[in-house]
């Protein structure tokens, strides 16, 4: 009896140790029922599996088998992975899969399962907003910036500039040029290549209320709009506001005194000559990279602006994207080299080592664009 009850506990364990290093990874959002569907099953423990099961989550009952396929073997971690191909399943409802004793969380298949998910996503930006935050509710960093390594070509050393609005950056509160023109080329991008999916459930400022565009629009112009202020002359252009001085402490954004100038924060003129990194200099060796990234964005911006309605140019600000899409350009050719982000207090940063793909990005967006 005492040999039993040692074997159950065996297999006890050995059915623990693989639910702990095994894994079957599904699209959280769901599938569509007559588009592709995969699974991934995962495992650090040496035992692969042949087959899988679907099973409605309502009434437990197992409705479609398959073979597991082929052994990709190992990738990462794990020792043993296969790619579980359940395309040929096409029945709306609550499912999830079963290998053995590992099962996955539950999934939906339904044809509306990514309806709302794009608008979901701007949810994000919105609540990071700068200036006036509709998540809030209220305003935020009213008095940036002055500028910093603009002494000689610029605007002047401690100088205000303009600067308001925009992004907060992954939920601090520094502010790039470079992650903002990313993400408002890929607003655009989604605007216009996939119009439909989009709603219109907020107006410019973020708040709740139509005004006749997407919201992805409104969330594009708003980046746009401070790229316009990172860019204010031909001659003149800023990589980032703040630093990692932004680190030093919690507090709400608008008792942001950390940078010697009241509620002002530093803004870095791109001269395209090395600036401060803690206690050393980046590498920055030029304009190209951010001021490329800035054109191609403009020129999008552009683009899409002309594809609405001549009533909507106050709104799109169509010339204006036209204008610092060239002249964006040109700061790019400025002095042909990276332009890395800057930091006082410690020696991590953005670290910006390719300016030609940001060339090619420009050249590609105004190439489709004669007007630029």
């Amino acid at each position: 009896m005492r040999y039993i009850w040692l074997f159950l506990v065996y297999l006890f364990t050995l059915q623990l140790s693989a639910a702990d290093s095994t894994w079957i990874r599904i699209n959280l959002l769901g599938y569509k029922p007559n588009k592709p569907k995969v699974a991934v099953w995962c495992s650090k423990a040496n035992k692969p599996i042949q087959s899988f099961t679907i099973v409605d989550a309502v009434t437990g009952k197992k409705v479609w088998r398959a073979k597991a396929g082929k052994n990709h073997g190992e990738y990462g971690p794990f020792k043993h992975t296969y790619r579980l191909i359940f395309t040929g399943f096409n029945k709306e409802g609550k499912y999830f899969i079963q290998a053995g004793t590992i099962k996955s969380p539950v999934f939906n298949i339904d044809k509306n399962v990514y309806k709302g998910t794009a608008d979901f996503c701007l949810q994000y930006m919105r609540q990071q907003r700068s200036g006036y935050n509709p998540f809030l509710r209220d305003s935020c960093h009213t008095h940036d910036g002055y500028s910093l390594y603009g002494e000689t070509v610029g605007p002047g050393d401690s100088s205000h500039v303009d600067a308001v609005g925009g992004w907060h950056d992954a939920s601090d509160y520094l502010q790039y040029g470079t992650t903002t023109a990313n993400a408002v080329y890929h607003l655009l991008l989604a605007c216009d290549q996939f119009p439909g999916v989009f709603r219109d459930k907020y107006d410019f400022m973020g708040d709740r209320g139509s005004n006749g565009f997407p919201d992805v629009l409104d969330e594009a112009r708003w980046g746009l709009d401070w790229l316009i202020k990172m860019h204010p002359r031909e001659d003149w252009m800023f990589n980032q506001l703040g630093d990692d001085r932004d680190h030093m402490g919690m507090r709400i954004p608008k008792e942001d005194t950390y940078y010697g100038k009241g509620l002002e924060r530093s803004l870095y003129f791109i001269n395209g000559l090395p600036q401060q990194r803690g206690k050393f200099l980046n590498n920055t060796t030029g304009t190209s990279s951010t001021a490329a990234k800035y054109s191609a964005a403009f020129a999008l911006g552009e683009s899409v602006a002309r594809k609405y309605t001549s009533a909507t140019q106050m709104y799109l600000k169509e010339e204006i994207y036209k204008q610092k899409a060239a002249s964006a350009m040109a700061y790019a050719y400025q002095k042909l080299g990276v332009t890395q982000t800057a930091s006082v207090r410690s020696p991590y940063i953005y670290a910006e080592d390719n300016w030609v793909d940001d060339m090619e990005l420009m050249h590609a967006t105004i190439g489709s664009d004669k007007s630029v």
